[in-house]
Parts: structure tokens; C-alpha cells; sequence
């Protein structure tokens, strides 16, 4: 299984809410993507980094996850830093970004209103994560940027949420892999300090340092 083969079709019809959602923007906008957003990186990566779901005018417009929004300056330019991609991001998906040893994906691929995913949605897209996980033989750790993201992990990997708290900085053994949580790098929770520069980084230092200590 690759990347690719474990993403929904552009016309995914399994959440109503969303593909209504989804027409609208695209008789709004339609040279926009709008259309579930496929993951982005290497099938062959130890590190996957799950967000929550396509920010309207970032991913959903462009196409690829965190690109187009704040989320996605911060997220690409840590992942420079500390040798997950290489090249310069630019915000839009023909650029130089290249990930490195990592791939890139939302517990839910398409765009929800006022980025706020029913429980249902979230439930119904999770085999597409769980796909994405075993299409990655080489993974062995998983960023969760948010409680939603950490949530929908946990349970793709077959354990239960009560077991695994979300908290900034943790880290969860579940089976064979590690999974790193941090609050979600989006303008908001950086605008308001519930995330700094330094907090993200330290989440991407520990990671670092665990994949270096394990170079399978």
C-alpha cells in the first residue's frame, strides 16, 4: 500500500455535511481544490505528522496539507530546522519543499465548516488514517498536533482514548510506535501563547533525538 492509495477519491461521498460543504466552495471557487486533501510525503518515512483537517483557504484551496495558512509556515519551517524537509516553502504545492524520512496527513481530509469536524465525520474518516499508518512500513513515530489528531490516532492504533491523554510534550508507546503530542500550530493557539516557537520545537527536538537513537 502506498500513500496514495490509502487517501478518499476527489469525490469522497461519505460525509453529507461535508460534501455539501465542499460543492458550495467548489461553485464559489473552482480553479480551488476543494476535494479531500491527499497526504503529502514519503511512503517509506519513520515520522508521520497527523493535523486535524484542511484549513478552508490553506489546504483545501491548494491542495496539500498545511499549505496556504500560518499553520503551515510554522510547521514547514520546523521541520527544516530539524532535517524532515529540505528545499523552501512557499506555500503552495509546486515549490522546492521536500519532506525527508516523514510524511504528512489530517485525521479528516476534507474541509469542515468553521474547521470544526462532527464526531461522526471524524469517526468515518479514520480508516483513511488507519490506511495511512499501515501503508508506512518503516513508521515509527507519529506526531499528533491537537487533541482531535491524538484522539483519532489512539484509536487507530487499537488502543482506547481514556488509556492515552492528549497532553503538549507527551509521548505514548502504543505497540511497535511512539506518539509525540502538541498543541495544534495554528495562528490562534500561537496568537494567544497557548503554543510558542519554542514549545513547538521542543516537541520536533525530542523527536529528533528519538529517531537518531533508533536509525531503523
Amino acid at each position: 500500500m502506498t500513500l496514495s492509495s490509502s487517501d478518499p477519491g476527489r469525490d469522497c461521498p461519505l460525509c453529507p455535511r461535508l460534501v455539501a460543504f465542499r460543492e458550495e466552495w467548489r461553485a464559489r471557487q473552482p480553479d480551488w481544490n476543494n476535494a479531500p486533501v491527499p497526504s503529502f510525503g514519503v511512503d517509506d518515512g519513520r515520522l508521520l505528522i497527523v493535523g486535524l483537517a484542511p484549513g478552508l483557504r490553506g489546504a483545501n484551496r491548494t491542495g496539500r496539507p498545511f499549505t496556504g495558512d500560518y499553520a503551515g509556515d510554522l510547521l514547514y519551517q520546523t521541520m527544516i530546522e530539524f532535517g524532515f524537509a529540505r528545499g523552501v516553502f512557499e506555500a503552495r504545492p509546486d515549490d522546492s519543499l521536500t519532506p525527508i524520512d516523514t510524511a504528512i496527513t489530517n485525521a479528516v481530509r476534507c474541509v469542515p465548516p468553521e474547521n470544526k469536524p462532527t464526531t461522526d465525520e471524524i469517526r468515518t474518516c479514520r480508516p483513511y488514517l488507519g490506511a495511512t499508518i499501515d501503508g508506512m512500513p518503516r513508521l515509527r513515530a507519529i506526531l499528533a498536533l491537537g487533541k482531535i489528531a491524538h484522539d483519532s490516532i489512539v484509536v487507530a492504533l487499537g488502543e482506547k482514548m481514556a488509556r492515552r491523554k492528549f497532553a503538549h510534550g507527551a509521548h505514548h508507546n502504543i505497540g511497535s510506535l511512539t506518539v509525540f503530542d502538541s498543541y495544534h500550530c495554528s495562528r490562534y493557539n500561537t496568537n494567544t501563547g497557548v503554543l510558542t516557537t519554542d514549545m513547538f520545537r521542543s516537541v520536533f527536538s525530542d523527536m529528533r533525538e528519538f529517531l537518531d537513537a533508533d536509525p531503523r
